[in-house]
This record gives structure tokens, C-alpha cells and sequence, in this order.
């Protein structure tokens, strides 16, 4: 995902008021230029799958094509999950709740939030949320 900058240059910066019109201009444009990035990438998988529509009469290579077919299915759902996280930030965006830690509503840095735009919880609470997942998961 390339660094996005408004016209005049602009990148968020922590001496400005958080969240305020050029940051939510900012992050908007990253989440839907990271969305068509994702949207153009799926078409492109779309298109090669459809023209390879071969068939390899040797065993080796049919299994080779359906398993990097498989992978390729794979990473295109997970883009598909991560647009609908793009959705959401740009929802969040519209209702003024972007940038705001769902678990304790203080503002997510944005050092984290232009390296992940789809964060819903500071670093802080995400590492909880990741201790906690790995406690009860050991159990």
C-alpha cells in the first residue's frame, strides 16, 4: 500500500488536532485508493484464471496449476474480507468514530494508523486482545 499525500504534500502529524477534515481526508483517500488497489488485483486473478483453463496432461503439472490456483483463491478471499474492514473504516470515517480505540475510545496513533488504516484498537489494546487469544487458546 503506497504512502498517500494530499496535493500540497500533506501527512498527518501529531502537533495538528486529531482527526481533524485534512486527516480524514487523508485517511479516506488511503482506504480507497487500498480498496481499488485490492479491487484491480482481483480482477487481474480473475482474467488469468479464466484464460488458464489448460490442460496439462501430466499429473505433476495439473497438480502444480490447481495448487497455485488454490493459493491464489486463498489470498483473494482474504483480500475480499479486507475490503469489507475498508468499508467499515470508511463508515467509521463518515460517523466520526475512525481513528478512536473501540476499547477504551482514545485516539489510535496515527503512526499506527497510517501503517494499518483499518485499526480499530490502539497498539496498546490490541496487544491485550493478543495476550488474551493466546491465554485461552493455550487452554
Amino acid at each position: 500500500m503506497a504512502k498517500v499525500t494530499l496535493e500540497d504534500g500533506y501527512v498527518p502529524s501529531d502537533d495538528e488536532p486529531f482527526m481533524n477534515e485534512r486527516q480524514r481526508e487523508y485517511f479516506r483517500r488511503k482506504l480507497l485508493n487500498w480498496k481499488s488497489e485490492i479491487l484491480r488485483e482481483a480482477q487481474d486473478t480473475l482474467t488469468a484464471l479464466q484464460s488458464e483453463n489448460e490442460n496439462h496432461p501430466d499429473l505433476a503439472d495439473r497438480a502444480s496449476s490447481e495448487t497455485d490456483r488454490s493459493i491464489e483463491l486463498r489470498a483473494r478471499d482474504r483480500q475480499r474480507k479486507l475490503t469489507g474492514k475498508i468499508d467499515a473504516a470508511l463508515a467509521r470515517l463518515e460517523d466520526g468514530s475512525y481513528g478512536y480505540c473501540e476499547d477504551t475510545g482514545e485516539p489510535i496513533s496515527l503512526k499506527r494508523l497510517d501503517a494499518r488504516p483499518i485499526a480499530t484498537l490502539s497498539l496498546e489494546a490490541q496487544e491485550r486482545h493478543e495476550r488474551r487469544e493466546r491465554v485461552y487458546r493455550d487452554d
